[in-house]
């Protein structure tokens, strides 16, 4: 079965006065469609870096990245957004919601950039509203919802037009312990009804959710084991209830 994601030798470095720096080397992995996956390691590790890069939101690595059997690498930046676009939800720590549009709003707009009527949009907003029992929430403002009914529209804005691939960048890393809970439990159904997921997580509890936990040191993959016999896991015996 081939693989939903393919990486093979990806690196990624920047220019500094003494050379290059590398912040990911010679990165190779296969992530199949309905997986969970956990990456993890120090601050610096290459975590936020290897998540931009699977969101085509940097373009600047050298290596192969194929998604869905698309050679990513032999896109140019504008076939490369719209296959983002088409495919891929982002989850942020810090919401990255837009203050001067409604709930409402905020879900519409990953879908105004596609070629839909505005009919088929309202479906699906409406259809993510209720989903989420965030219906009556639809006309207000970001500042005026708590951080985690911020995140919670913020997941619902990245499903919105159902993707293949959910990542999310720290997605708890501003909630308070239950709050982060009800996300991380959302984060199940959604990978138990078929998304594949990948999150970048300090939190053994919220890897505890995931089936794979890939740990990164300096830009290396060190370690790529399920979370039952991940050894950074070895405190957590089950998923809280």
């Amino acid at each position: 079965m081939t693989p939903l994601i393919s990486l093979r030798n990806l690196e990624r470095s920047f220019k500094t006065p003494a050379g290059d720096t590398y912040v990911l080397r010679r990165v190779n992995l296969d992530i199949s469609e309905g997986e969970f996956v956990t990456i993890m390691g120090p601050s610096g590790a290459g975590k936020s870096t290897l998540l931009a890069i699977l969101g085509m939101l940097d373009d600047a690595w050298k290596g192969e990245y194929f998604l869905m059997n698309e050679p990513v690498h032999q896109l140019d930046r504008k076939k490369r957004a719209d296959l983002s676009r088409r495919y891929v939800g982002f989850v942020f720590q810090n919401y990255h919601l837009l203050d001067s549009m409604t709930v409402y709003e905020n879900l519409d707009v990953p879908l105004s950039y596609r070629d839909m009527k505005r009919d088929q949009r309202k479906s699906l907003v409406s259809d993510v509203l209720d989903r989420f029992q965030i219906v009556a929430k639809k006309d207000l403002f970001p500042n005026q919802l708590s951080g985690g009914q911020q995140q919670l529209v913020g997941i619902a804005r990245a499903i919105v037009g159902n993707p293949k691939l959910i990542l999310a960048d720290e997605p708890t890393g501003n909630l308070h312990s239950s709050q982060a809970k009800e996300i991380m439990q959302l984060f199940k159904r959604l990978n138990d009804e078929g998304a594949t997921i990948i999150q970048v997580t300090h939190s053994v509890l919220n890897a505890a959710y995931g089936d794979r936990v890939i740990q990164l040191f300096d830009g290396w993959v060190t370690k790529d084991e399920p979370v039952a016999n991940s050894s950074a896991l070895k405190q957590v015996s089950q998923v809280p209830e």
